[in-house]
């Protein structure tokens, strides 16, 4: 059953083309098997080891929907979750915070089973500190037996970079846990978020040697991983999106193998089990990974190893490859998609008629004929316009949905420049000779 304030959400965030946050389960569609290949490599994680996936797809084919699916499906799974988009000024590799801005993000969006929206490291922390301390004083222990506790506890973490300074921190938030000193909590969530920039400020706060820096967010993710199971859970799962930024938005050539090289060595300790409890999954379109100029693949130590499997290529796909390509949704899957968003669309309305199967069935013909079939491609533009047929009928219930569609019909068809006939208008080097 769907609750008024999720049908809210979902309506909203669809008519503006952008994924919710909640209630993905009501109208989830297709993406079975790619799913499936995923929890698998929760298990893996939850096991002890590490996974790194890259998921490719068209702009709009739903990328951020399948990211926001698993990691729906990883909280279930008691899975701790960072997420975060690349930008120009959040990435792999920077020389100037860039990179401790990407870790900083993650470290915003950190969610939980109890906490999916994010924010939740300063919970995570607490929890831990709390489950210590009263483990400890049901014993009969002091405030520093829970002190030597803690510390005990963090001893593994010293064999990782920061490790030692990283149960320092945690030893410090204890100390004003028990204190109610509010600042030093602050302090101590500030350090483990990365957004101390000198080692000096965080020396006179926390008396701490060490920072998170641009060439240390990824050793500190590992460090967090370690962190996340002696806390109880079963993992943690990084979900980075719009890889298309490192290809085609950094103009420097250096810039974008720093980062390719950045990526490199995650996959290298995943696949080689020189990582832990961690799981990463990029998002990004084929010309992303794929342009030999620009793209992942212009780094030849990636392009080898993301190579597809030579012998998947007649038909049959390799879902344990490390490259997970998104089919187009055909259009069975986009009726059933419609068909549930409908439901979602018109619970708690007091409608006295909805909108039948036949006019979902008139929709998907009209958008084809106009756009061809690559309009199944891209669900976004599906959705987003069948939410908006479905306002215009909400709003003008004197109008029929034969005519709504009919006049739809009616209008000349969307010509894809990219898809042009060589010769025709807006053709100009047609019949260019050298």
């Amino acid at each position: 059953m769907i609750s008024l304030r999720e049908r809210n959400a979902i309506i909203q965030s669809l008519s503006a083309g952008v994924v919710p946050a909640v209630g993905l389960q009501h109208f989830q569609v297709g993406r079975n098997d790619e799913v499936q290949a995923l929890v698998k490599d929760l298990e893996i994680i939850s096991a002890g080891g590490a996974t790194c996936r890259f998921v490719i797809g068209r702009f709009g084919s739903g990328k951020t929907f399948f990211l926001n699916l698993l990691k729906t499906v990883a909280l279930q799974k008691r899975f701790v979750v960072l997420e975060a988009d690349i930008t120009t000024d959040r990435r792999l590799h920077g020389s100037a915070g860039q990179a401790r801005s990407l870790y900083s993000e993650l470290l915003l969006r950190l969610a939980t089973r109890a906490k999916p929206e994010g924010g939740a490291l300063s919970n995570l922390v607490e929890r831990w500190v709390g489950d210590v301390d009263g483990q400890v004083r049901e014993k009969g222990g002091t405030e520093a037996d829970v002190r030597r506790e803690l510390l005990q506890r963090l001893k593994p973490l010293h064999e990782l970079v920061s490790g030692f300074d990283f149960a320092n921190v945690i030893a410090r938030y204890f100390d004003g846990y028990l204190t109610e000193n509010d600042q030093l909590r602050q302090a101590a969530l500030r350090w483990l978020r990365g957004e101390y920039a000198t080692k000096t400020e965080a020396r006179q706060e926390l008396g701490v040697r060490t920072i998170i820096e641009d060439d240390t967010i990824y050793d500190s993710l590992k460090l967090l991983a370690e962190f996340v199971r002696m806390a109880g859970y079963a993992g943690l799962l990084v979900s980075i999106d719009e890889l298309v930024v490192l290809s085609h938005r950094l103009n420097n050539t250096i810039a974008r193998n720093n980062n390719y090289e950045a990526l490199l060595r995650i996959f290298n300790d995943c696949v080689q089990g020189r990582a832990s409890r961690i799981g990463f999954l990029f998002a990004g379109t084929p010309d992303s990974l794929e342009d030999r100029r620009r793209g992942i693949f212009s780094y030849e130590a990636l392009a080898t190893r993301l190579a597809s499997n030579r012998f998947a290529e007649t038909g049959s796909r390799d879902l344990n490859a490390p490259v997970v390509r998104l089919d187009n949704l055909t259009a069975e899957d986009c009726f059933v998609l419609l068909t549930k968003l409908r439901e979602v669309f018109y619970t708690g309305q007091s409608v006295t008629q909805t909108l039948p199967d036949e006019a979902i069935v008139k929709y998907l013909e009209v958008c084809q004929q106009r756009m061809g079939a690559a309009y199944f491609q891209t669900p976004r533009d599906t959705v987003k316009d069948f939410i908006g047929l479905l306002h215009i009928l909400q709003q003008n219930p004197d109008r029929s949905w034969q005519s709504v569609l009919d006049a739809k019909q009616a209008e000349p068809p969307v010509v894809d420049q990219a898809d042009a006939v060589p010769g025709q208008d807006g053709d100009d080097l047609a019949e260019f000779r050298l």
